[in-house]
């Protein structure tokens, strides 16, 4: 089967710090981050890997959001830039997204998961079970249980034994095919992951929040900002496999660059390396 993607940006952020966050030039000026999700349409239905901020987070960010993360990254009231919005704009239906499959259930990457209410959100079995017993700050901060509350149709997976270029993955996601492959990328939550699709042409690995910089992944010297190294560190959940899972997608990227696109979430350069 050969699917056809769409890469939509669902959410820019302008977090202060210039060329220290995102690495671009200039220093007194915000930085640009944004929240890279596709749209796979199967030739039957929709399948949205990540949502984005959602509808009610362009709307009322400190609400749906929090106001924590809202002072700390500063993202656009635009709700055009929403997948639900972007959907349509496509010539599609929100409602024939049938199926999400999430990286991680950090609020920016589950906040349009209400504008979705008849999906299946498929997520790996260990992030499921961080979202029902995180506690404390970190569970408040990054879990907003309001982006739950629609009584999302979860279906999570704790099999990860088949391998896909060397990684450990779960193949058969209940009513997907087989080209939308779940990839355990343990570290930044309990329970992420990447989302690997074959378009037929070649493997797309959307690696969510394993890495938050283009340069992490360099073969030639792997390069960071300090801002989002600071970042990065603040906000992991287990440090050790998060730097081991660091290590195997710059190999990934080495060893198989002509096979499979690698890229994380927020990212505006692989961003816009996708679209071309």
């Amino acid at each position: 089967m050969t699917v056809r993607v769409h890469h939509l940006n669902a959410g820019t952020m302008r977090p202060p710090g210039g060329r220290l966050v995102d690495g671009r030039p200039g220093l007194l000026r915000r930085s640009e981050l944004v929240c890279h999700c596709l749209l796979v349409d199967t030739g039957s239905e929709l399948v949205l890997v990540d949502t984005g901020i959602g509808l009610q987070g362009a709307r009322r960010p400190a609400e749906w959001l929090g106001s924590q993360f809202v002072l700390l990254t500063n993202p656009a009231r635009d709700e055009e830039l929403t997948a639900h919005r972007q959907i349509e704009r496509l010539g599609y239906s929100p409602s024939d997204v049938g199926h999400i499959v999430l990286t991680h259930l950090d609020l920016d990457h589950a906040g349009g998961l209400a504008d979705f209410p008849q999906a299946t959100v498929h997520v790996y079995g260990r992030e499921l079970k961080a979202l029902h017993s995180e506690t404390g700050l970190a569970g408040r901060t990054r879990y907003r249980q309001a982006h739950f509350a629609h009584g999302p149709k979860f279906s999570a997976y704790d099999e990860d034994g088949d391998d896909w270029f060397g990684f450990a993955s779960v193949r058969q996601l209940t009513g997907l095919p087989p080209e939308i492959v779940l990839v355990p990328l343990i570290g930044h939550t309990r329970g992420h992951a990447g989302v690997a699709v074959d378009t037929g042409k070649g493997w797309l690995l959307h690696a969510g929040d394993a890495y938050f910089f283009h340069g992490q992944l360099d073969p030639m010297g792997a390069r960071h900002t300090p801002g989002l190294r600071v970042f990065e560190r603040l906000v992991q959940t287990e440090r050790g496999p998060r730097i081991e899972n660091l290590h195997r997608l710059r190999a990934l990227n080495a060893e198989h660059g002509d096979e499979v696109t690698v890229f994380s979430a927020h990212d505006a350069t692989e961003l816009e390396r996708s679209l071309g």
